[in-house]
């Protein structure tokens, strides 16, 4: 063969010096000494081939035909089998990469290059050989190389390409330099951050005209010039190989990746991908030096590489493996026992077993993930993968080659994936699927043992209105601190989960007798109505804690979950700071409440709705030009219904809407025409549920214009809210409450001194009248603190230009106290129950 002629125009003849085989290409005289390394390489997932470059006969490994997704029969001997899956657009740099490598015009033969798989799809693969082989007159007669898959990194290459800003933040994450210049003058005008950290020069040298050429290699620097401009000419993207001069004057090998930006039809940028290819190029020319140096190719990888001679014990770790522990190449004794005395406790067992699975050939490599001891005392997690390379005549293992590849970064991410899946962010408390995963654990273990479990769910009573004021970082703080709490009142070997909110679900486990639930239950409750000292803030809440007993109550999970809840919906509505059990009559009630609610579906359309007005007397005068609206259900089987049972379960269901506006349009009616017929300036108030302030919807009339069209003034109408109304600060709410002070219609605060916050919001919105809660009036007798709290309320909405209404007067004493103490007005039984409207006009005849 000619030096000028292509390598790959040679045709397969015989070969005089005998049959080539797999290993042997050039014959049965050929030394088989390179086999140990070939299996190594193959042991690296690279495919391996083997050219007779006299001949034309090629072979390749099982794991080069299996790449393209072959069968080891399917292929046979020889260049074509090769060149007839190359890709004809890649054929051309194929064939110049191996004529510059034969003629001596290249220091090495490496091309990337697609080929057809057996499928019909294409993958990339980097090429790389070298000729081991030459006669007398120094021609090449035989050449080794292998394929490696490449697809991903061309894929990932691709998608930089296509989302140039986002490679931009990403670059400086990776090895490779990316940069841009001017493809006129090749002058920089951006090289990523990390070009200081490979190279050594700082980024500001780079944007320098000149600099990149004259840091080339003297001896590559004009072929990199031309590389460049063949781009810029034929507007075509590329890449080169060529050696740089680092800035502590090392010589490196760089591999440019170039993409040739158009602009108005030309070339205006060149971008590209600097790699450090020196490693590979270093392995490349150690193995042309010497073959037992095939472990330097596999570094050029990243990888750590050990070859463990089994009889001896002796193992050789390559520098990189060492350097992935932290040691120095002459810290590290060449001995199996070395790495495996380091491998942690819990992972020594699984790696003992796949090892041993592929002596067996169980498996046909050795593949184990588990922990080392680095020097510095730290833990390093690692992929290892190897491969038995020779056996004795009985079969057993004699040699094992492989790698060690550095996944901590993996496992990192694996664990926090994991963390967060199962562990609320907050509070590191497990969250609502690690709970059900221990709850399931739990019953399993309490059926085994024959013991009960409890499963509490606590909610924190006004958390809400501690978030609304003080804002939900002290939100978060209480939240954390209550965990803590929670906490320390159970065993270790109990779980506390946070099911999101402020909602928490303690799994008690192993109980024995019910004092010792109850202690724990009352210890819960003193240590949430603390004090909690957020940040400057001192703040009071209290738990509300729902019981259900796991067999006692339920043997599901999904069923305790129900029962846990209907339990909390009880001791919530007992007034909170408590705790409630589930019992067979929780189980009813929450059946009645499914009941009610599809119940009250029907009720406005079967007119089964009353509403009724008490009035609310002038203490002053005695005289009554106000009264309140209120509601009253008939149902046709249950008989009354009392508001105290249907209204939550009404605004739960959203229903709440409807009925409220259906009480409104009622109120107006009949305000109109006792307007008319018992005083110009009657008013009647109707409650509005914070529900009907937040529905999205709001599809019906603005109520002022429908007072409006009704020829009613918007004073007709006076609005009572609730103070939780008060502590949500949204701007819908705002709105709506602004618009009913621009139409005249006055505001109530209903149930003033039972929340959490009121004083502060009462100058915030423009409040006319507050309502003394029936609490503080039921016990008024002179002298008290319930009478010393009335006259502090009246005093101070006076001062803020504010009416007064104490609700449940039912006695000559307490309408007495609540006059002296200037009160505006009352209501309650001492003047009149609710009544129907004939009723209340008889009542305002009789006066």
């Amino acid at each position: 063969m000619s030096s000028t002629s292509s390598p790959f125009d040679c045709q397969a003849a015989p070969d005089p010096a005998g049959k080539p085989s797999a290993l042997n290409p050039s014959g049965p005289d050929r030394d088989d000494g390179a086999n140990p390394w070939k299996l190594a390489l193959e042991s690296s997932g690279d495919g391996v081939w083997d050219w007779n470059v006299v001949t034309g006969e090629q072979t390749h490994s099982s794991r080069w035909k299996e790449m393209l997704g072959y069968a080891d029969d399917e292929i046979g001997t020889g260049y074509h089998e090769f060149v007839q899956r190359v890709h004809p657009d890649d054929l051309a740099d194929v064939q110049d990469a191996a004529r510059a490598y034969l003629e001596g015009r290249s220091p090495g033969y490496a091309v990337d290059l697609r080929m057809r798989c057996k499928d019909g799809s294409w993958k990339w693969v980097l090429a790389r050989g070298m000729v081991v082989s030459r006669d007398a007159q120094g021609q090449p007669l035989r050449m080794i190389g292998t394929h490696t898959d490449i697809t991903e990194r061309k894929q990932t290459e691709a998608a930089l390409h296509e989302s140039h800003q986002r490679f931009r933040d990403l670059v400086d994450c990776t090895d490779g330099i990316v940069w841009e210049a001017d493809a006129a003058t090749f002058v920089f005008n951006y090289v990523s951050g990390n070009a200081e950290r490979i190279l050594g020069y700082p980024v500001t040298d780079w944007l320098e005209p000149g600099f990149w050429a004259d840091h080339i290699d003297p001896q590559d620097r004009d072929q990199a010039i031309q590389y460049c401009v063949a781009c810029t000419g034929r507007l075509e993207d590329h890449n080169f190989e060529y050696r740089f001069i680092t800035q502590d004057g090392r010589t490196v090998w760089l591999r440019d990746i170039v993409k040739v930006v158009e602009e108005n039809g030309r070339p205006r940028w060149l971008r590209g991908l600097m790699i450090d290819i020196t490693a590979s190029k270093q392995s490349v020319a150690t193995l042309r030096e010497n073959e037992e140096r095939w472990k330097l190719a596999l570094e050029s990888t990243g990888d750590g590489v050990w070859d463990w001679h089994i009889p001896s014990g002796e193992e050789f770790f390559s520098k990189r493996l060492m350097e992935m522990y932290g040691f120095d190449e002459s810290e590290l004794l060449n001995r199996t026992e070395e790495l495996d005395e380091r491998t942690h406790p819990s992972d020594r067992s699984q790696m003992d077993l796949d090892r041993q699975a592929h002596f067996d050939g169980l498996t046909p490599t050795y593949i184990n993930e588990h922990r080392v001891r680095c020097k510095d005392g730290s833990w390093k997690w690692v992929l290892t993968r190897g491969m038995v390379i020779s056996r004795d005549a009985q079969g057993r293992p004699l040699r094992m080659t492989g790698t060690h590849t550095d996944i901590t970064e993996r496992k990192k991410s694996e664990a926090l994936i994991w963390q967060q899946a199962h562990f609320d962010a907050l509070t590191g408390l497990p969250n609502r699927n690690m709970l059900r995963d221990r709850l399931e654990q739990e019953i399993k273990k309490s059926k085994r043992d024959g013991l009960q479990l409890a499963l509490l769910f606590i909610d924190l009573d006004h958390f809400k209105e501690v978030n609304d004021t003080l804002g939900h970082d002290s939100g978060d703080l209480l939240l954390v601190e209550a965990a803590r709490r929670i906490q320390r009142c159970v065993r270790e070997s109990d779980t506390v989960a946070r099911m999101g909110g402020d909602e928490f679900t303690v799994i008690l486990t192993e109980l024995t007798d019910a004092s010792s639930l109850e202690r724990i239950l009352q210890g819960l409750l003193s240590a949430l109505k603390a004090e909690f000292q957020l940040g400057s803030e001192q703040v009071f809440v209290s738990a509300s804690i729902g019981i259900t007993m796991f067999p006692l109550d339920a043997t599901d999970i999904e069923d305790l979950f129900k029962n846990a809840d209907q339990a909390l919906y009880v001791a919530k509505g007992g007034g909170r700071n408590r705790f409630s059990f589930f019992t067979p009559a929780l189980q009813e009630a929450a059946q009645t409440r499914v009941r009610l609610t599809n119940d009250l579906r029907t009720g406005l359309v079967g007119q089964q709705f009353r509403v009724v007005y008490q009035p609310i007397v002038e203490l002053a005068t005695g005289a009554v030009h106000k009264a309140e609206a209120l509601i009253r259900w008939l149902h046709p089987t249950r008989g009354t219904v009392s508001p105290a049972t249907f209204i939550p379960i009404a605004e739960a269901s959203g229903l709440i809407v409807d009925i409220g506006e259906w009480v409104f349009q009622q109120a107006a009616n009949q305000v109109r025409q006792w307007r008319q017929s018992l005083a110009p300036q009657f008013q009647i108030s109707v409650n509005k549920s914070p529900v009907q302030f937040h529905h999205s919807g709001r599809t019906n009339q603005a109520w002022f214009q429908q007072l409006q069209a009704m020829g009613l003034p918007g004073e007709a109408i006076v609005v009572e809210i609730t103070e939780g109304l008060l502590l949500d600060s949204s701007a819908s709410v705002v709105e709506q409450l602004m618009e009913l002070h621009d139409a005249g219609i006055q505001v109530s605060l209903d149930d003033f001194g039972t929340g959490y916050s009121s004083l502060s919001y009462l100058q915030k919105f423009d409040i006319d009248f507050i309502k003394i809660d029936q609490s503080f009036v039921r016990h008024l007798i002179a002298d008290s603190t319930d009478l010393a709290l009335c006259k502090a309320i009246i005093m101070m909405a006076h001062e803020l230009g504010i009416k007064v209404i104490a609700e449940g007067v039912e006695t000559t004493l307490q309408r007495d106290l609540l006059a002296a103490a200037g009160c505006d007005y009352a209501q309650g039984y001492l003047f009149a129950r609710p009544m129907p409207a004939p009723d209340f006009e008889a009542f305002m005849a009789a006066r």
